[in-house]
């Protein structure tokens, strides 16, 4: 995976015939939220949503997925869940399948996230088992990696990031092309740390060479990490962030249509 200047040129000078890639913004709700609270968040943004200049949607947690399908049913923002069971059904207690998912109109399913990687020792096979199961029953998984502060600082970025995508990538074209990819470097996450419109466009850059190499240059991949209206603009401005996967931000409705009007 390259990821050195040269090779971020090289994904910008091929920026072009890349192909157009559609800006997307989706909030991470992460372990917040009640139903009062959802259904101000979600009302405020069924209404803002028309200022939007991107996609938009937001993932959450399972126990809501009833009440936003019924509140934002129709309107521009989508909606998805933060993870998804590897397995279609059976004894598997806690587990929640891509079918059910289906039951409340998710498009999107959060797979890898470095919360689920590091609490739950989620393998990098595992996160692509996941991925591969949320396409078989038509949702759009979106694989989220990133490193640690310790491996950036030891110059293992790009190292672990080849690493953790390398099973997503054995996945082929065909479902790639059908997938959003995430980076999300973990000492930026709720941190209020962010990574640099550079540091992130380098990232970016060396996934974009390898989905090049694979065909599939229209994959989108986002960018999380601390986003805020206040830094989004320079992070939407490189050449290979497609958007943002927002966490802290997403639960507060003007904030999150700021960033998604830029």
């Amino acid at each position: 995976m390259q990821g050195t200047q040269s090779g971020t040129r090289g994904a910008t000078a091929s920026a072009a015939q890349d192909g157009a890639r559609a800006r997307l913004v989706l909030g991470n709700w992460k372990m917040h939220g009640s139903l009062n609270d959802n259904a101000a968040l979600l009302t405020a943004l069924r209404a803002g949503a028309g200022a939007a200049t991107c996609e938009i949607g937001v993932c959450v947690p399972f126990p809501y997925l009833a009440q936003v399908e019924v509140l934002l049913k129709g309107s521009a923002v989508s909606w998805g869940a933060q993870d998804i069971s590897v397995h279609d059904k059976g004894a598997y207690t806690g587990e929640v399948s891509g079918a059910m998912l289906n039951d409340f109109g998710c498009r999107w399913a959060l797979a890898g996230h470095s919360e689920r990687r590091a609490m739950h020792a989620e393998s990098d096979v595992l996160v692509a088992e996941k991925a591969k199961a949320a396409l078989a029953v038509g949702l759009t998984p979106v694989v989220c990696v990133g490193e640690t502060l310790a491996e950036r600082e030891g110059g293992n970025t790009l190292g672990v990031i080849e690493r953790q995508l390398e099973p997503v990538l054995d996945l082929g074209a065909e479902a790639l092309g059908r997938m959003v990819l995430a980076y999300e470097p973990v000492w930026a996450i709720g941190t209020g740390r962010t990574a640099t419109p550079e540091q992130a466009q380098e990232v970016h850059s060396a996934i974009r060479v390898a989905l090049r190499g694979l065909g599939v240059p229209q994959v989108r991949v986002l960018y999380g990490g601390s986003v805020k209206a206040a830094n989004a603009a320079t992070l939407f401005a490189m050449p290979d962030i497609d958007g943002a996967l927002v966490g802290g931000a997403s639960l507060v409705a003007d904030e999150f249509l700021r960033i998604a009007a830029i």
